[in-house]
């Protein structure tokens, strides 16, 4: 029971104020005003309400046609994600299956990487110009078309990129079954298929609803797989309709790109509701030391089962990987990877002598670092502020704080603008196409990422040391430095390395807001491969996949100074 102070409050809720303030303003700043800016824009334009300004764009040919177009890619991934991914949960999960975390760590990392350079890699591998097929002399005849410009390639390569995704979602549920129950199954002499298709599916329905929902969600907001596959063929989905449309210009432009911003949003915001109410569904309780173990014992078929599975990893990673790298070494797209052919030029162009590329790099570790360092730091208060002087708002708050990172970047980039287009009141400034534009968008669709390993660290930390500091004289910003923060560090930093891995190679936020001289590495890469130069674009993503694969061994390196579950490749 916790000690209470002469007025009856709990001595942890004395002082600590300004931290609750803290955690409004955020909250305001970064998750209410730029949605509720959008919202004023969309329905409110010029100050009155205008019901024609908001379904003008739904209902011209070119609106619908994105909407069908973004329903399409959308269901057709999420149904191939959630085939993908449930079957890779279900056999590492259960299988004596060896190298399972190289696996695992490979499955995630083509998740992690950025989907246009997913894309890129893809498209890298294909076609008659593929530098790899024309090395090992399968490349189809020339002048054919790449078979994955279009809608089947947009769903072929979202879907293998969400499958990670629905993945950690399966593989986290299934961590919560408890040992005893798939124990007693065996003792009555059920098979594992029997176990899987009675017990294990069962329990994982609402795991399965929320998964397909969440891959639905990240299907409609996608910008960088249907920008690099679908434009260059007129294939055009909600986001790439809005890039097209702010890329013009127009009297009724920001009316038109906030309605569709909205329209994007609420696709986004039902599946991410339903995902919540699936995932909340009843869930058998866990013993911490009953954790499910691999029970299937494949005996002779383990090789079988093993190649199947590294092939997948082929499939989704090590193939468009070697598409992707060869692009880079030849001197031109479509030559043959040979000793005579092999070069570095493209690596030296976009390093040491491009000074976009140059750049752009500089510029992805800077917004990147600098929003992620942000981030960590008011991440410590906050969680304190929502574990101790507001838990039961926490909920509601945490909610508003997920809001910007759930719902589509696109969606996201266009509040930033309609909120910073104009000068900010008392400063005279505007930060529309200046470098600030895009660290506040980085720090508002990441805070959820970096808060929430720093929220599980909070609930692990005692409040029985605080207490007892207290009761020695130690005021509340005294214990807030000398326990809590250094209890929260670790989390804090891994937090802020899981969101520099997000935003290094962002695209979808970045591509509405960078303006000359504020280019990502990102916006670089789309770039050079809307300009046809395919090597150079080939060697920005295999530095990016580098940079991105570094990030996450460092991250696996601090695991045990983590809170559990906070690796997403660790389930």
């Amino acid at each position: 029971m916790r000690t209470a102070l002469t007025d009856g409050r709990p001595l942890l809720e004395r002082g600590g104020g300004a931290l609750a303030i803290l955690t409004f303003c955020a909250v305001l700043v970064f998750a209410i005003l730029p949605m509720a800016r959008l919202l004023v824009a969309a329905m409110v334009p010029g100050g009155t309400f205008g019901a024609n300004a908001l379904l003008a764009p739904f209902l011209s040919r070119a609106g619908q046609g994105a909407v069908i177009a973004t329903l399409e890619t959308a269901t057709g991934s999420t149904l191939l994600a959630l085939c993908l991914g449930s079957a890779l949960a279900l056999v590492l999960t259960t299988a004596d299956v060896r190298g399972r975390q190289a696996l695992t760590f490979l499955f995630v990392l083509s998740m992690l990487i950025s989907p246009q350079v997913a894309a890129v890699a893809f498209l890298s591998l294909a076609g008659p110009s593929s530098p790899l097929l024309t090395t090992l002399g399968l490349a189809p005849e020339p002048g054919s078309v790449n078979p994955l410009l279009g809608r089947g390639g947009v769903i072929l390569v979202m879907g293998l990129h969400h499958a990670p995704l629905v993945f950690i979602v399966l593989a986290t549920g299934l961590k919560r079954v408890p040992r005893a129950l798939i124990e007693a199954a065996r003792i009555d002499g059920a098979r594992p298929t029997r176990i899987m298709t009675t017990i294990l599916l069962p329990i994982l329905r609402p795991h399965l609803v929320g998964a397909a929902l969440l891959a639905f969600v990240a299907g409609v907001g996608n910008f960088g797989i249907p920008a690099v596959l679908g434009l260059p063929v007129n294939y055009v989905t909600l986001p790439t309709l809005i890039y097209r449309r702010l890329s013009s210009f127009g009297p009724t432009i920001i009316t038109d790109v906030a309605a569709l911003g909205i329209l994007v949003g609420a696709l986004a915001g039902i599946g991410v509701i339903a995902g919540r109410f699936a995932l909340r569904a009843p869930a058998i309780l866990l013993e911490d030391d009953a954790r499910l173990a691999p029970f299937w014992r494949l005996e002779h078929r383990r090789p079988v089962v093993e190649a199947v599975l590294w092939l997948v990893i082929a499939i989704v990673l090590i193939l468009p990987g070697l598409g992707l790298l060869t692009t880079a070494l030849v001197p031109s797209h479509g030559m043959p990877l040979t000793a005579a052919t092999i070069t570095f030029e493209h690596f030296v162009e976009i390093l040491l002598r491009q000074q976009v590329t140059m750049r752009a790099f500089a510029n992805s570790f800077v917004f990147a670092g600098a929003s992620a360092l942000f981030l960590a730091l008011l991440s410590i208060p906050l969680a304190y502020a929502l574990a101790r002087r507001m838990p039961r708002l926490a909920g509601l708050i945490s909610g508003l704080i997920e809001m910007p990172y759930a719902l589509p970047g696109v969606v996201l980039a266009i509040a930033c603008i309609l909120l910073f287009l104009k000068p900010l009141p008392l400063i005279g400034h505007s930060l529309y196409a200046t470098p600030w534009i895009i660290l506040f968008g980085y720090a508002s669709r990441f805070l959820a990422v970096v808060l929430k390993p720093v929220a599980a660290a909070m609930g692990q930390i005692d409040p029985l040391q605080e207490e007892a500091a207290a009761l020695d004289g130690a005021g509340f910003w005294r214990r807030l430095k000398d326990i809590v923060a250094p209890s929260l560090l670790p989390a804090a930093a891994a937090g802020a390395l899981l969101a520099f891995l997000f935003a290094f190679g962002e695209l979808t936020v970045s591509a509405l807001l960078w303006s000359a001289g504020t280019e990502t590495i990102g916006v670089a890469l789309y770039s050079f491969e809307e300009a046809g130069l395919a090597s150079q674009a080939a060697a920005i993503g295999v530095v990016t996949v580098a940079i991105v694969a570094a990030t996450m061994i460092v991250l696996d390196l601090l695991r045990s100074l983590l809170p559990e579950g906070i690796l997403p490749w660790r389930v």
